[in-house]
């Protein structure tokens, strides 16, 4: 650039002659004049694109190839590779590699898509699922974690869960909520099963039942995404990668989902004091005016729940989620229908609850209850010793006391009498119960009639007042007080006494 300077400096301005300029500089007259027709050097300029005799007339193919990979899943599409080697095999190709990668270089830079900007306003949500490690005990395990944010003030909300599931989609959007203090009037999703049974042409879905449950409470309305077009959500999609580095980078080791949660939420709540780049105030600011156009949050609380029918085996054990739930007995064979939460599984026979348990997220165990199996084993009082819903039951040491006395006492049936007692812990509990029986050794009276009749007595409330509040009517009645003074007299005057007996 220096040269180019000092030449066209020296010509056009101090006059030095154009043939001596190129004596001068040992320049071409050609070169001479692009130099003082141009400031700067204008750079190579092909007038007609270089022939390629050889690579023409695959171009076709190589173009044919890309289109049709636009069709396939994204891990199984053609690499410039592998184009070279198809062309080498299929189409007898005798050029180098390195002028098929540069023009499959060169079409997918003209076919790359361009996204439309778009416009959020006021009171419109986005919801994706994503996932990050985390560590309990010691162990690494992986989480999902359910997001959802605000486009137009870039507030975020998250929580993890242990899967990606019904349960937890309706559960994160309850916690969401109330989170917010309100309910977004319109929510973008992608085309997730737990929400869409089938996906028709253009936006058209069939939805879920339990998706429809949770639209029917709050009330928004949903925006499905068309298929692999997630940029139509990419303010969540973006924030779940910022989640990530910046909530739980270095990878989190927890005690609990419930405090790693809590800290989630808390992090969610300083993170409203930022700006998002282009946005003219801090988040909190912003989000005033989402909430603004935010739909109320209903008066009824709602379940996040998922609802299945099972039928109970020969073991009196329900499948939930991969894994066994009991049952009493007499629902053995019998169909319940399981009301799955995030955090406990209850079985329902017709109208009544018939057992919980806690939730397990792990795979194939099998959770006993063994109040469950009482009924059965007094009918099979021998198998109390390996019954395996017994096998990890531990009861205060009164209890082996009692067995130990009854069938002392009584060999052929104190097993079975010892059952009876045990079976009282379907109506007691079992502090209650246990304080009976430490009674009833003491005493030693040890039939379950008698310890029935002694945890009953323990559990009886004396007669209390009976309030007036919601009653005036009963206020001005009048009760007249007797009086017992002339009873006396029956103490004081024995002649005054009547003798009907002898």
């Amino acid at each position: 650039m220096e040269n180019w300077k000092e030449i066209r400096q020296q010509v056009l301005v101090n006059g030095l002659s154009q043939r001596a300029a190129c004596e001068k500089y040992q320049l071409g007259w050609q070169t001479l004049k692009k130099i003082l027709s141009h400031a700067e050097p204008p750079g190579y300029r092909q007038r007609e694109a270089r022939p390629r005799p050889v690579l023409a007339p695959v171009l076709p193919i190589i173009h044919e190839i890309l289109i049709a990979d636009q069709k396939a899943p994204k891990k199984q599409r053609h690499t410039a590779k592998r184009i070279f080697e198809r062309l080498k095999a299929e189409y007898g190709y005798r050029g180098g590699k390195t002028v098929v990668e540069d023009a499959v270089r060169a079409w997918r830079q003209t076919h790359q898509e361009v996204f439309l900007p778009l416009v959020h306003p006021p009171g419109e949500a986005q919801v994706d699922f994503g996932e990050a490690t985390i560590r309990h005990g010691g162990v690494e395990r992986k989480v999902a974690l359910f997001v959802m944010t605000l486009p137009y003030s870039g507030a975020i909300f998250i929580q993890a869960f242990p899967r990606e599931c019904t349960e937890t989609f309706l559960e994160g959007h309850r916690r969401a909520f109330e989170f917010f203090g309100g309910v977004p009037y319109r929510i973008s999703y992608d085309n997730s099963a737990i929400a869409v049974i089938e996906v028709f042409q253009g936006r058209e879905r069939k939805l879920t039942k339990e998706f429809l449950r949770l639209q029917s409470h709050y009330l928004f309305q949903e925006h499905f995404c068309l298929v692999r077009r997630p940029n139509e959500k990419g303010n969540v999609e973006r924030l779940i990668g910022f989640a990530r580095r910046n909530f739980l980078v270095p990878v989190p080791e927890i005690s609990s989902l419930e405090d790693l949660n809590t800290q989630l939420m808390e992090r969610c709540v300083t993170d409203r004091a930022e700006r998002t780049r282009g946005k003219t105030g801090a988040k909190e600011e912003l989000l005033r005016e989402d909430q603004a156009a935010f739909l109320p949050l209903p008066k009824q609380a709602f379940e996040a729940r998922r609802v299945v029918q099972r039928t109970a085996d020969s073991q009196s054990l329900i499948r939930f989620d991969d894994n066994d739930y009991s049952v009493p007995v007499q629902y053995a064979h019998r169909r319940l229908t399981v009301v799955a939460t995030v955090s406990d599984v209850r079985l329902v026979f017709d109208d009544r609850l018939v057992a919980t348990h806690t939730r397990c997220w792990e795979r194939e165990r099998t959770f006993f209850e063994p109040i469950h199996y009482l009924a059965l084993l007094e009918r099979k009082p021998g198998g109390i010793d390996y019954a395996r819903p017994l096998e990890s039951w531990n009861l205060p040491e009164c209890w082996g006391l009692l067995r130990r006395r009854l069938e002392a006492h009584d060999p052929r049936h104190g097993t079975r009498s010892y059952i009876q007692v045990l079976r009282l812990l379907e109506k007691f509990p079992l502090h209650k119960l246990a304080s009976a029986v430490e009674y009833a050794l003491d005493i030693d009276v040890i039939d379950a009639a008698s310890i029935r009749t002694i945890v009953e007595h323990r559990s009886d409330r004396p007669v209390q007042l009976f309030p007036l509040d919601g009653r005036p009517h009963l206020a001005h009645v009048q009760v007249e007080t007797t009086d017992v003074s002339s009873y006396q007299t029956l103490l004081s005057d024995p002649a005054s006494h009547t003798e009907v007996f002898p």
